[in-house]
């Protein structure tokens, strides 16, 4: 019998819609409110879960007791996040078995954090990985491992794996009270906003297909391999929002498409964010697929918790959860890393020949007693509510879609975890929504949100989710939220091209360093491909032998 495939398994599902139960999964809901387990009417349940920044503030000051034993290892990796994790996989695939895994966090994974409940899998953080550039190798061998790649088509594109491309339709827009296709605002457009946003997009595939004087892609991922050309780096001096202005783009909506786009990669507005990242935003992204248009993109239920979930597999017991690295020396014996062990309240000491830190920088400038480090590096904090519904939104126009965003909301939008899953109709759904905190500046919105109780969240994310879908009041059965304090790094004019990050690169054996903020934008492929670049160069520093993916 030959396998069913995600478009016959969803063409079924929509021919199956008028059988599904009229009835509330579950038991009654009351309007706003629910029934608790007691069966008495209550607020809405759920947590307010995130990162482990109680256990991480210790490093700003806490007392820790001398380390009591010594462990010894080839390798150590401070950083559980997708950098340590590529940093181990690697590490294992070539062969080296010698390393350990310090994440303070109870599970791997940094901002690709995933959960799950009765209803499904959802994520926490970042969702998805848009189809591979050429220049993203490292990430191109990882997927043919896990058969996200599953082979090639006539022409060298590769072929996905059906069931981790995102199932169509694949995004809308809410304004003027409907829902239309696509993200672009499209309704209600005067004949020159519609020929702004015509000469944006040509403007953008322009610098897609530029190719530099060095040879090089204009705008590339990984990011340092983009061309060097003086008049595409000077894009970095000024702001998104100023070479718009200075383009003579004037539509209102293309202005807040292009916040929006800025605030959904960058956590960061386009009047903060530089021009270099804004453009590259549109004129990186051109991976090919046989199986899948330019704009494809793979994603899954907990979205790159997928990935994050695979990695940590590979590297099995290597990897030691709720373990607080706060010191880093280096001397003639290589590297030595205390730790706290918060499971169990003691610390330890680490001797390794070589370590790799997967960290932040303003991480790193605490381990490694070097304030400076870290200077010139922001850091976006965001919010994120995953609320359990037992009914599936509707509402005017386009139909439901995997991202769901609503014009001019301070809040991005939602993702549909269930979207994903290959069942007739599913009932009940898991919304994954985002708010970047870039109203304020990054510390003030840190204050703010950290100080938020869970109720002021709730009621925040339930107000949105109600003005735009009415029809779910009643129907929500849990809301939790997650407030990541420094989600990602914030691309501000100056930092990409600047002499901070680049300073940032430079490597210092016996340590190796490795995060997304090295490359100045937050996606998988940046943090994953310094991941494998540091364990290379630990590797190559300790004599190993290895093929290189990079």
């Amino acid at each position: 019998m030959s396998r069913i495939t995600r478009k016959q398994f969803l063409a079924l599902g929509a021919a199956s819609l008028g059988l599904a139960g009229a009835g509330l999964a579950g038991g009654e809901l009351l309007a706003g409110k629910v029934l608790a387990d007691n069966g008495t009417e209550g607020a809405v349940p759920g947590e307010l879960v995130g990162a482990s920044s109680t256990i991480g503030h210790r490093l700003r000051g806490g007392a820790f007791a001398a380390p009591a034993e010594m462990r010894q290892t080839g390798v150590v990796i401070v950083g559980g996040g997708v950098a340590g994790l590529g940093a181990g996989y690697r590490l294992a695939k070539s062969g080296y078995d010698d390393f350990l895994l310090l994440d303070l966090e109870a599970a791997p994974g940094g901002n690709a954090a995933s959960g799950r409940n009765e209803v499904c899998a959802f994520p926490w953080g970042a969702h998805y990985v848009p189809l591979l550039t050429r220049e993203a190798r490292a990430v191109q061998a990882l997927f043919e491992d896990f058969g996200i790649i599953t082979g090639h088509g006539p022409t060298g594109a590769p072929i996905y794996d059906e069931y981790a491309l995102c199932a169509d339709p694949s995004e809308r827009l809410y304004r003027y009270g409907r829902w239309q296709d696509g993200l672009v605002p499209a309704i209600g457009l005067t004949a020159q906003e519609d020929e702004e946003t015509a000469r944006f997009f040509a403007t953008m595939r322009e610098f897609r297909r530029r190719v530099g004087s060095d040879g090089r892609r204009a705008f590339a991922i990984p990011l340092d391999l983009s061309s060097q050309d003086a008049d595409l780096v000077a894009l970095d001096a000024v702001t998104m929002t100023e070479w718009m202005e200075r383009e003579g783009y004037r539509s209102p909506a293309l202005a807040w498409y292009v916040d929006y786009c800025c605030r959904d990669d960058y956590g960061a507005r386009s009047k903060d964010v530089s021009a270099w990242a804004g453009v590259h935003y549109f004129a990186s992204r051109n991976g090919k697929a046989a199986d899948a248009d330019e704009q494809g993109l793979v994603t899954w239920p907990e979205g790159n918790g997928y990935l994050a979930h695979r990695l940590a597999e590979i590297i099995g017991q290597r990897a030691r959860p709720r373990s607080l690295a706060f010191g880093v020396e280096t001397g003639d014996a290589g590297v030595t890393v205390d730790v706290w062990d918060a499971a169990e309240d003691k610390t330890f000491r680490v001797q390794a020949k070589a370590a790799v830190l997967a960290t932040p920088h303003f991480v790193t400038a605490r381990l490694m007693k070097d304030a400076d480090l870290a200077a010139g590096f922001s850091y976006a904090p965001w919010a994120v509510a995953n609320i359990t519904l037992d009914s599936l939104p509707g509402g005017k126009g386009a139909g439901l879609s995997w991202d769901n965003v609503v014009f001019d909301s301070p809040l991005l939008g939602y993702v549909v975890a269930t979207h994903q899953i290959t069942q007739m109709r599913p009932t009940r759904t898991v919304l994954t929504y985002y708010w970047p905190l870039s109203h304020l500046p990054p510390e003030e919105a840190r204050r703010e949100a950290f100080g938020r109780a869970l109720k002021d969240w709730q009621d925040i994310f339930l107000k949105e989710l109600l003005a735009v879908h009415p029809e779910l009041e009643g129907h929500v059965r849990r809301i939790d939220v997650w407030v990541w304090g420094h989600a990602m790094i914030r691309p501000v004019p100056g930092f990409i091209w600047g002499a901070r990050r680049r300073a940032g690169l430079v490597q210092k054996p016996p340590v190796f360093t490795a995060h997304s903020d090295m490359s100045g934008i937050s996606i998988f492929e940046e943090a994953y491909t310094h991941g494998v670049r540091a364990a290379e160069n630990a590797m190559a520093y300790l004599g190993h032998p290895f093929e290189t993916v990079l």
